[in-house]
């Protein structure tokens, strides 16, 4: 789960997830489990450590060398309950590798736009491969919906975007990268947690030490756990005794279902995500400043403003609240988001990913597919989103890296210049608004 300062490491800077991912794997059987990999090269007699540790990395630990920050990570696993065993085993791998640290500091943004990678990867396709593992798998989703009251589409279309199935796990060792990242200064405790939190799935007997393969950020398993959340939510599915999230199906069904209900309160019965369509012949009148995930009005609401749904009937005439998504705008696809959106955004913070997972979800639960805007929505070329940012920076706006990527702080931002300016205000960068704040005084 490549995710923003959500549950997942990858995406703390929105991840390379936008980088194109192959078509999910066809359906088919397990395969036989693959022999372990083998270790790091520094668990060979006589070879050093894969790369030296450099001395910018400790600074946040008073200098302390990688071998002494080693040794007290051990000793606070030790205290927190691994065995002298399971460290043992670990050994080999508990090694520091300056490339992951690389990794995590050059993480590439989302730049894409919602259709586009909603068009890849939740496409009927996707769909349909995932309608297929329900199928296939359906007493572990029945049993899954039944303990945990989340729907088999939400489960799947996680484990479709996460790896394909199982067909994208990752192929570099975990403790490794986890203890190289927990010695980096940038996010040290997290990742100090997150290694202790591997060395306990040890312990128990779920994974070995060399079995624990999956991406460079230390995520694990067919829906990508970081370790805490592997340790405190997987469950054995298939009755061996052993949470195994790496090659069995029903444990990766079961888990992902415990965390979505018990770690992102999934609210059992309630819808997550709906297409709708807003009222484009009132745009000069419509509050388009309130399409919004923090503001949520009643859908009885949305309906006297004249959103509707896709095929013109009318909203329910209720109290549900729900928000107003607009992914890229007015012109282009709308949403009411429930409470249940929640969930999608903790899981990735990304509105692209988040709002991709939940379209694929409905998809896979038989919703029609989303309907394409009447003419091409216009996204500013990166280098002009890029003079927006700056220009925002210079009007006192903290729109984080001036990357020419549109954030949630850029967002808010131009929803704000917008209000200012007259324009409607659905946050979606224009070139009237550009023009506008280029002709602002200095």
């Amino acid at each position: 789960m490549l995710r923003v300062f959500g549950r997942r490491a990858a995406s703390l800077l929105f991840s390379s997830l936008a980088s194109a991912q192959p078509a999910p794997a066809p359906v088919r059987p397990a395969q036989p489990r693959p022999a372990a990999p083998r270790p790091p090269a520094a668990a060979v007699p006589g070879q050093p450590v894969a790369t030296a540790p450099s001395l910018r990395a400790a600074a946040c630990h008073n200098g302390m060398s990688f071998d002494r920050f080693l040794t007290e990570l051990k000793q606070q696993a030790i205290a927190a309950g691994v065995s002298q065993r399971a460290l043992s085993e670990a050994a080999p791998y508990l090694v520091y590798d300056q490339s992951i640290v690389n990794r995590d500091r050059g993480q590439r943004v989302f730049g894409q736009v919602f259709t586009e990678f909603a068009r890849r990867r939740a496409s009927d396709s996707a769909a349909q491969q995932a309608q297929a593992r329900v199928r296939m798998y359906a007493a572990a989703f029945n049993r899954a919906e039944k303990e945990y009251g989340v729907p088999p589409a939400v489960i799947a279309a996680f484990w479709g975007l996460e790896s394909s199935f199982g067909a994208e796990l990752g192929n570099l060792h975990t403790l490794p990268s986890l203890v190289s990242l927990a010695y980096d200064c940038r996010r040290s405790e997290m990742f100090q947690n997150e290694t202790i939190a591997a060395l306990k799935i040890v312990d128990r007997g779920d994974l070995t030490a060399s079995e624990m393969i999956g991406s460079w950020a230390g995520e694990l398993g067919q829906t990508q756990f970081l370790p805490t959340h592997y340790f405190n939510y997987a469950v054995d599915y298939d009755g061996d005794g052993h949470r195994n999230l790496l090659r069995s199906a029903p444990d990766v069904i079961g888990s992902t279902a415990n965390y979505i209900a018990n770690g992102l309160k999934w609210r059992r019965g309630e819808p997550w995500l709906q297409e709708v369509r807003a009222p484009q012949n009132l745009a000069s009148s419509f509050p388009w400043d309130q399409a919004d995930l923090t503001i949520k009005l009643p859908r009885s609401k949305w309906a006297q403003l004249g959103v509707t749904y896709t095929d013109g009937k009318p909203l329910p005439n209720d109290d549900m609240p729900a928000s107003l998504l607009l992914p890229m705008g007015r012109t282009g696809p709308a949403f009411l988001a429930y409470a249940n959106f929640a969930a999608y955004t903790e899981w990735n913070n990304s509105l692209i990913y988040s709002t991709t997972a939940g379209y694929l979800a409905t998809r896979i639960a038989g919703a029609a597919p989303m309907r394409q805007p009447t003419a091409p929505v216009v996204q500013l070329p990166f280098n002009e989103i890029k003079e927006l940012q700056q220009h925002l920076v210079r009007a006192g706006f903290n729109v984080g890296k001036v990357d020419g990527v549109l954030g949630q702080q850029s967002r808010i931002a131009v929803k704000t210049m917008q209000a200012k300016y007259g324009l409607p205000a659905d946050s979606w960068p224009t070139a009237e608004l550009l023009a506008r704040m280029r002709s602002a005084p200095r």
